[in-house]
């Protein structure tokens, strides 16, 4: 089934077409395959990138938006991304990058794209674990920018993963919530302190 990809907002494109066209932003940016492609850059799949501020027993969790993730191809391949934030004065461009994320994002994508059920994509963000998921939400008329993971969600973790989480094996929310939270959690003090 085809992904319903969300809409990114027009001032978040307009500040990477800008900066994708200014000499300086690409030369000076931590990106030698941006800096070194042949051909025309462009921005495709926006994809808005929550973080996981927090979760709880119960597997409920706190997101909120960050910010919005261009995959930036040239030819036939994505050769980097282009992040944007969202500033008091709107969507700003943030900076290009590239590295692993870049192809293991596109894997996933393309992976989703055979799943039965249609999915809105996203990217879910768990500072925690170090880890970045593909997050495939269930509501596709969704705002892309708003709403929790939902119990029958999918995330797929992106490579490189945690030790002990599969990159690229999508999970229901339900599943790999409580993994999660066993995870980023603290373990109890055996002893209390004197």
């Amino acid at each position: 089934m085809p992904l319903q990809v969300p809409p990114a907002p027009a001032p978040a494109l307009r500040s990477v077409l800008m900066a994708l066209g200014s000499p300086t932003a690409v030369r000076e940016a931590r990106t030698p395959s941006l800096r070194n492609a042949q051909g025309p850059a462009t921005p495709e799949l926006p994809l808005p990138v929550h973080v996981l501020d927090r979760i709880t027993p119960e597997g409920v969790s706190a997101t909120r938006l960050i910010g919005w993730r261009f995959l930036i191809r040239c030819g036939d391949r994505a050769v980097a991304a282009a992040e944007t934030r969202l500033t008091p004065d709107g969507w700003a461009f943030s900076h290009f990058f590239e590295g692993p994320y870049i192809a293991s994002t596109e894997r996933a994508l393309r992976q989703a794209e055979t799943v039965q059920q249609t999915y809105q994509p996203r990217l879910l963000s768990v500072p925690g674990l170090y880890m970045l998921t593909l997050w495939l939400h269930g509501d596709c008329a969704a705002d892309g920018a708003e709403g929790q993971p939902a119990a029958s969600d999918l995330l797929v973790p992106l490579a490189p993963a945690p030790p002990g989480i599969a990159a690229h094996r999508p999970h229901q929310v339900a599943e790999l919530l409580p993994v999660l939270t066993h995870r980023v959690t603290p373990a109890p003090l055996l002893i209390s302190p004197a």
